[in-house]
């Protein structure tokens, strides 16, 4: 029985690797009855919750992962406060490598146990933010001489998440529609970066960044112009970084398409019970913050 679940997993990542089909899912693209109504306009949900690990994470990170194994990893390291270290466990365990996430102090315990029970995955909690546990994470990769995964950096990560663009044209297109707007949630800029690669240079499209106050790092920067860093009190922890990417800040204020939109820890709660009113389905107050808007 172990040579056959060895042989399994040996063939399952002969193929993952041997084509270029991401680990990631095509994700169902909804109208929203109540919102379309109330706003006068057709929108629509991207339920990327539907990926396997739970989030859009996969698209990118997943990518990421793959290119390290090409590169002849056998391991790699995340740090995060949930959903990119979720999303690295799977991409981890699909590809047959180890996988080591340090979290921070706020994270869930029900992450934790899914990233070990399900995953398989090594856990370090470490710092009270993700900042702190991202140090750890850093001094991990050096010492046991394997990748980070960065929860929100870098362009194959970038490129990955831009899938999801690329995916809500083609199933607009079949409605004959096209995108006027796209609202997401911010945390690091990962997301963001992603959907600015995947809307390109058309001029049509504006881009609206969503945060709730006590983790609006990127909106402080954008009023800035320059990265700031903040303390973060919001309960959406999933958008806990104290600093957002420099890279991504530049080229959404280089964009000139990207409007911010922060708002209360109670609105982005409302939206999600909103949503799970609407669509039976419950998400975290990080993606409320986005619904809210």
């Amino acid at each position: 029985m172990m040579r056959q679940t060895a042989f399994a997993v040996a063939t399952a990542v002969a193929r993952a690797l041997s084509t270029n089909a991401p680990l990631h899912d095509v994700t169902p693209l909804i109208k929203s009855a109540p919102l379309s109504n109330k706003l006068n306009c057709d929108v629509f949900f991207k339920m990327d919750c539907a990926q396997p690990p739970g989030s859009f994470k996969l698209r990118g990170i997943g990518a990421t992962v793959k290119e390290a194994v090409e590169q002849g990893a056998d391991g790699v390291v995340s740090s995060s406060g949930g959903n990119a270290g979720l999303a690295t466990a799977h991409a981890a365990l699909a590809l047959g490598i180890k996988c080591t996430v340090v979290l921070p102090t706020t994270t869930p315990d029900a992450v934790r146990r899914k990233l070990e029970d399900e995953y398989g995955a090594e856990v370090i909690v470490e710092g009270a933010v993700w900042d702190e546990a991202n140090e750890r994470a850093k001094a991990l990769a050096a010492e046991y001489k394997r990748p980070l995964v960065h929860p929100f950096e870098g362009e194959t990560t970038w490129k990955g998440h831009s899938t999801l663009v690329q995916e809500v044209d083609e199933q607009l297109a079949e409605l004959g529609l096209r995108m006027d707007a796209i609202v997401c949630c911010v945390g690091g800029g990962g997301l963001l970066a992603g959907v600015l690669r995947g809307v390109g240079d058309r001029d049509n499209c504006a881009i609206v960044a969503a945060e709730t106050h006590g983790a609006d790092s990127f909106a402080q920067s954008m009023e800035a112009g320059t990265p700031a860093t903040i303390p973060i009190t919001s309960i959406a922890k999933s958008l806990g970084a104290g600093t957002p990417s420099p890279v991504v800040l530049r080229d959404a204020l280089a964009s000139k398409r990207v409007y911010t939109h922060v708002v209360s820890d109670a609105a982005a709660v409302r939206a999600c019970l909103s949503f799970a009113d609407e669509r039976r389905v419950l998400v975290e107050p990080a993606c409320g913050a986005a619904l809210a808007c």
